[in-house]
């Protein structure tokens, strides 16, 4: 690639004000906790955000106001009852905390906020509001309800218990009510009905956790579904993670932790207008019944739907429920009982399958040209009896019928029951499934494509980032990876959505959860993970290798359990918030010492079970490489991550003030540092250990290469890869974190780019090529042993998503959560065009080049309230003086050279940057 030596650049502002005109100063996007919904916030000192939004460029905030009132009336009138800040000097618009009078159980509150900034001060933001949850057990006075067992659950090998229908009727005061709040712990999962009404709308509701240690109930609203009189509430449960899907007795991959049989804590408080109130709770007085039509709902295999045991009506008042028993007292939980600051799981998309099949008699197969999870809804008649099947599969057999070896022992099946020949609409409950193709028996019609449609689910998140770009390979690669993210959020981050496994697995996430943070807005999720991480750590320190542990594995490694300080570290680098990293700073610092006083030797961590999980291996039918050639070190590994986690906690320490952390831990990566070039460095041909591509990448990209010695291990990475692996892939789970980048920051941008877009083995594109619609387990999943062909993993992203909008779209945070965005675009040859957007927590940060015409032409925004270095495509001596006074008087400001790059100080605004390019 070569620059013009006579380089020049025109930048000018899209903008409708002058720039020393003020513009209109609004605020959007305001928000308490980063919450869709805030009510039953469980958080004495909640923060606040807001985005500035402002047609003008070179917008910075000076100052804020907050008010917090008690009442609306108080908010209307300007009164901070609760908390008024005051105007605060601040350029601070993210985690604003609350600093007003303690906030107390179920109280409502309203808050508005208003900016100085340099072109001017919004007005008051529209009043917003939020409601406390029950922040004291004591708050609680119901009971948690349920029946230990009925002769209809089977409590062995694949268990099947019917859902528990529940129900309680009561009167309503015939007065005004100001507010009705509900609060509910349905465990395992709940549907939730009032007079009728289904509340809501969250979907296997609420999020899985380790209920010996965590509980989590929702709050609700049902002021509006209140009569005067007659009232009624229903619930139905489901097993969720609560009943084991799995116990001793038939073949499985693993037994599944059992907690208990489903049970309810349910609270509605009703607030009248002239300050009475009425409370109704879960308790002895409620009856139950199995005898409803959800006969049986298990994750790993399904739900079974008997419409002859449809009950209308029974969540009314007045429904005959002489035949139902009365509920039994069940034990609480051991796990402490909090609010749910994530949100749910809920219909997030829909797809309609594109082709129909028969494949035997009265034997459809449904295609729905997307590997997905959810399930789906059907519209479907019949006579009374008839028995409608519906199998899930990822895919096919070559006759056409549903391959499912690779399910191992689950047995994704719905089953319906009709009743009558009139239409039903019908999807499942309480179950989910990871599928593209759906085969459908017992009609005894052809159906047609619009009886069926495929209801996404994950959990409610924004979609924040967007990428385009020149090649069609690539674009398929995103959207990919794309559906298999969101495919396994599922109120933790999944491993797989199909077969008997689904564990929110470490590995898979230690770098990933970076470049999941591009395309959604994954902070609340990720910061209840870390909370299950925690809430699994042992006395001793050691972490588990899945949490929530609903299989308790403890296998001690150090690359996989890492996922809990990266992914505080992502919340912090990419959303501004330092509070997780805070919160679980002294449980990070007990694992790191408990791996080194029990596995260090001589400053090596010795333990690593999982190694570079599922490199390529030499022959298609493995799983595992046999090949020592192929296979990196334990302590390689182990040694490497120890060393770079001990970096990333000297500074969590120096954000917390912590000073002789920050000393130990800088002092201790040294010693490592240290003790692993001298055990693994070979000096003489400038590689480490047996010189895998992984061995050589992961201490070049942690910085554990002497400066002198980093082009050479450089190029045995690209030997390796090109002479040895003929520019393809060569590692696993865990090398693949840092590939990408590390290629392009040596200037092989280009290699990473055909690796990615590869059709032949073992690629991402090779993925595609076969007919893959998401990301696979495994580079060779159309071939290997169908134990582990998940057509549905996200472990071996890596860094390629981070790749896309840090390196090739050049959207990166240079500070904390974007408060400065570093703008550095790689245009490597291969590439026409990028196109790609973030919506950061500042507001939307765009990037958008095009080469043509021997031009790099690049369009970028900058939100308010931030500014960007803004890295330009130059030739060493092609900025002129000239031109830089030039930019300067547009209001940014040059820093320096760096490689082929110039580097500006952007402000905020939209910029046209041109410069003269030729490859």
């Amino acid at each position: 690639m070569k620059y013009f030596v006579s380089i020049w650049l025109l930048v000018f502002a899209c903008l409708l004000f002058s720039c020393f005109q003020k513009a209109e100063v609004r605020l959007v996007r305001l928000q308490v906790e980063m919450l869709p919904n805030p009510i039953g916030i469980d958080a004495q000192q909640p923060r606040f955000s807001w985005v500035i939004a402002c047609e003008a460029n070179e917008v910075k905030q000076t100052g804020y106001h907050v008010l917090v009132a008690s009442s609306l009336e108080n908010l209307h009138a300007g009164i901070g009852d609760l908390w008024d800040s005051g105007e605060v000097a601040s350029d601070s618009s993210a985690y604003i905390t609350y600093m007003g009078q303690p906030l107390e159980s179920r109280q409502q509150v309203f808050w508005k906020a208003k900016v100085q900034t340099n072109r001017g001060a919004s007005a008051w933001s529209e009043p917003n509001s939020w409601s406390m949850g029950l922040l004291s057990a004591a708050d609680w006075k119901a009971q948690w309800i349920g029946h230990s067992a009925f002769p209809l659950d089977k409590m062995k090998g694949h268990t099947v218990v019917p859902a528990r229908y529940l129900r309680k009727e009561f009167k309503n005061e015939d007065k005004d009510i100001k507010r009705a709040t509900l609060y509910i712990g349905g465990l395992g999962l709940y549907e939730l009905f009032v007079n009728g009404h289904r509340i809501g709308e969250q979907q296997l509701a609420p999020a899985p956790t380790n209920y010996n240690k965590i509980v989590k109930y929702n709050v609700f609203d049902v002021t509006q579904q209140l009569t005067s009189g007659d009232n009624a509430i229903g619930v139905v449960l489901g097993n969720g993670r609560l009943v084991s899907m799995r116990m001793p007795g038939e073949p499985s991959s693993k037994d599944v932790e059992h907690f208990d049989m489903p049970k309810l804590l349910l609270q509605l408080e009703i607030q009248y207008a002239d300050g009475s109130s009425q409370l109704i709770c879960s308790d002895r007085t409620w009856k139950m019944t199995v005898d409803g039509p959800i006969q049986a709902n298990n994750e790993f295999d399904g739900e079974v739907y008997d419409a002859n045991k449809e009950m209308p009506g029974w969540d009314t008042a007045g429904f005959n429920d002489a035949m139902w028993m009365q509920v039994e007292t069940m034990e609480e939980p051991a796990g402490k009982l909090s609010a749910q600051m994530n949100p749910n799981i809920k219909v997030m998309d829909t797809l309609q399958p594109i082709t129909i099949n028969e494949t035997g008699e009265d034997v459809y197969v449904l295609d729905m040209g997307q590997n997905m999870v959810g399930w789906l809804q059907m519209k479907v008649k019949g006579q009374k009896d008839d028995k409608v099947t519906l199998r899930f599969a990822e895919l096919l057999n070559d006759d056409g019928t549903l391959y499912t070896d690779n399910l191992r022992f689950s047995e994704p099946k719905d089953v319906v029951i009709l009743k009558d020949d009139q239409l039903l609409t019908w999807h499942p409950t309480f179950v989910y499934h990871g599928f593209r193709y759906v085969e459908v028996k017992g009609l005894t019609y052809k159906p047609s494509l619009s009886d069926f449609e495929g209801q996404v689910l994950y959990d409610e998140m924004g979609t924040t980032g967007t990428f385009e770009s020149s090649n069609d390979m690539l674009n398929k690669i995103y959207t990919n990876a794309y559906w298999g993210i969101r495919g396994n959020y599922r109120g933790m981050p999944t491993d797989c959505p199909q077969r008997d496994e689904r564990m929110g697995w470490f590995g898979d996430r230690t770098t990933g959860c970076y470049g999941e943070s591009y395309i959604f807005n994954n902070h609340s999720l990720y910061a209840k993970w870390l909370d299950d991480i925690e809430a699994e750590q042992n006395d001793e320190g050691s972490l588990p290798d899945v949490a929530p542990a609903f299989w308790d594995i403890r296998s001690d490694n150090m690359t996989w359990p890492g996922v809990f300080l990266t992914a505080a570290n992502m919340l912090y680098e990419r959303y501004g918030d330092v509070q997780p990293m805070v919160r679980h700073y002294p449980a990070m610092k007990k694992w790191l010492a408990y791996m080194k006083n029990k596995y260090g030797v001589d400053g090596i961590i010795t333990k690593d079970t999982y190694g570079d999980w599922c490199m390529p291996p030499e022959r298609p039918e493995l799983i595992h490489s046999q090949d020592p050639a192929r296979i990196t070190a334990a302590g390689v590994m182990s040694t490497a991550f120890y060393y770079d986690f001990c970096l990333l906690m000297a500074k969590f320490a120096g954000v917390q003030g912590l000073a002789d952390d920050e000393t130990f831990f800088l002092t201790e990566a040294d010693a490592i540092k240290t003790a692993f070039n001298q055990k693994y460095y070979n000096k003489e041909e400038g590689y480490y250990d047996n010189n895998t591509v992984t061995a050589n990448i992961l201490p070049l990209r942690f910085g554990m290469v002497a400066k002198d010695d980093c082009q050479r291990v450089f190029d045995n990475i690209l030997r390796t890869t090109v002479n040895d692996f003929d520019s393809h892939i060569s590692t696993g789970v865990v090398g693949i974190q840092q590939l990408m980048r590390g290629l392009t920051d040596y200037n092989y941008g280009e290699l990473a780019l055909q690796i990615a877009i590869n059709t032949t083995y073992p690629s991402w594109g090779y993925m595609v090529e076969n007919g893959a619609t998401t990301i696979w387990e495994l580079w060779n999943g159309n071939t290997a042993d169908p134990a582990m062909n998940s057509g549905n993993h996200v472990m071996l992203l890596g860094d390629f998503v981070i790749w896309l909008y840090d390196y090739l779209a050049g959207i990166a945070p240079a500070e904390p959560g974007f408060k400065v965005v570093k703008m550095r675009p790689y245009p490597i040859k291969g590439l026409d065009y990028i196109q790609a957007s973030y919506n950061s927590t500042y507001g939307t940060i765009k990037s958008s080049w095009v080469k043509k015409n021997k031009t790099f032409d690049w369009q970028i925004t900058i939100p308010s309230n931030t500014t960007a270095q803004v890295y330009v495509p130059c030739s060493t001596e092609g900025m002129t003086e000239k031109m830089k006074i030039k930019i300067q008087n547009m209001g940014t400001r040059f820093i320096g050279k760096e490689d082929q790059f110039a580097v500006f100080s952007f402000p905020s605004g939209t910029y046209h940057i041109t410069v003269p390019w030729e490859e």
